[in-house]
């Protein structure tokens, strides 16, 4: 009896805990159960399996089915591994966002024509003053002390009233359109007529009675057109590339869009250099196949200022594309801070005010010595060096595609 009783009570905790894995349900199997799980549990003792006796093969069955459903909860929940991208779908996933591309693209094609512009103008400024009759490179540090600099204060100030009478995109017209209009005139009539136009009996009479110093300020107004487009080159460079540009720029994009986009204008500025020295290289060979008794200057000048007007026509369409399809969209432009704008009063100065409220700052005043500083060193080599290369290249088609080379 004794034995039995001993047999007996060794099955029993076996049963025992095989009647609580069959009466758990899966859940508290399929994590680690808390104390709060564990409580919902109710353990059976000896007596209550007496009452209710379960077979081995209904246990099995049961631990089976249990297996079989914690594995496919588990699959199921299993994240699946990353897609591997291919090389077209990265650069797509690199791209900035439509919303953003809608506004960069015609951006950068708009610093593209103003610097395939200016570096024409540039380059063709130089040629006409430097190899201008009785003049030469000694003429430049004259043309930017007292031509371009009363011509700079002057757009200021006209600059500062149109702002206060005018929207910023009427501005944006009303200051580009006169340098194309210049550009196509001097090219189609003003050059033509320099025989006629340029008073150089009346500067020979003034400079006999003058010291030989005054040789080179002589010269501007014995070549005063040629004068006059070195300055509006000048103020292309100035006003269209560096102040009305990056003032819609400025308007257009966000500062984090700024900052990440910026610099690629820059590399684009680089391509539009490639671009315009080899267009000047090849307009300047083109005298090779012209008649005798043709001015080849005369006729690579007027291919050169097509391609300033075409290029500004193309910059002044993008703008206007800007301001129909970009400004109205509230996807690409906060419309709110438009309409603050619009609606902000104006504060009205007078120039010395302006000047006066420049210097206070401490921004300005380094830019201000940055461009000081800039000025000077481009005025210690300029003026040698551009007078070697007249040396070099007497005549204007030569002078010209060297530029274009080196541009």
């Amino acid at each position: 009896m004794q034995t039995m009783l001993h047999k007996t009570f060794q099955t029993v905790p076996l049963l025992l805990a095989l009647a609580i894995i069959m009466t758990m349900t899966p859940s508290c199997l399929s994590f680690v159960p808390t104390a709060r799980t564990c409580t919902t549990v109710t353990p059976l003792t000896s007596s209550r399996m007496m009452k209710s006796p379960v077979s081995v093969n209904s246990m099995q069955h049961g631990y089976k089915q249990h297996q079989s459903q914690r594995f496919m909860s588990s699959s199921e929940g299993t994240v699946p591994a990353p897609e591997k991208k291919g090389f077209l779908k990265k650069i797509a996933s690199s791209l900035p966002p439509a919303n953003e591309r809608k506004k960069l693209i015609p951006l950068a094609l708009m610093f593209f024509c103003i610097l395939f512009n200016y570096t024409i103008l540039r380059d063709t400024k130089d040629v006409l003053m430097v190899t201008a009759p009785k003049s030469g490179a000694e003429v430049i540090p004259f043309i930017k002390t007292y031509v371009n600099l009363p011509a700079a204060i002057g757009f200021t100030a006209i600059y500062a009233k149109l702002c206060d009478r005018l929207e910023q995109k009427n501005v944006f017209y009303t200051c580009t359109i006169p340098f194309l209009v210049f550009f196509s005139i001097f090219a189609w009539f003003i050059y033509p007529n320099t025989g006629f136009l340029h008073p150089h009996a009346f500067v020979d009479q003034i400079a006999a009675m003058l010291p030989a110093g005054f040789a080179a300020p002589l010269s501007i107004i014995r070549n005063w057109s040629y004068a006059m487009f070195y300055v509006m080159a000048e103020m292309w460079g100035s006003v269209v590339a560096s102040l009305l540009f990056w003032s819609f720029a400025n308007e257009v994009t966000t500062v984090d869009e700024a900052k990440k986009y910026y610099p690629l204008f820059g590399m684009g500025a680089n391509v539009a250099l490639i671009f315009s020295g080899q267009y000047v290289k090849w307009v300047s060979k083109m005298r090779a196949n012209l008649p005798v008794g043709v001015d080849p200057w005369g006729v690579s000048l007027k291919y050169l200022m097509g391609a300033i007007i075409g290029s500004g026509s193309v910059m002044l369409g993008l703008y206007s594309h800007m301001q129909r399809k970009v400004m109205t969209d509230p996807a690409c432009v906060d419309q709110e801070a438009q309409a603050a704008k619009k609606n902000k009063k104006k504060v009205k100065m007078t120039l010395k005010e302006s000047a006066q409220f420049l210097m206070k700052s401490t921004y300005i005043r380094d830019l201000a010595t940055l461009v000081i500083a800039y000025g000077m060193c481009i005025n210690i080599v300029e003026v040698s060096w551009k007078a070697k290369l007249k040396a070099a290249f007497p005549n204007p088609n030569e002078y010209s595609m060297f530029m274009g080379n080196f541009s």
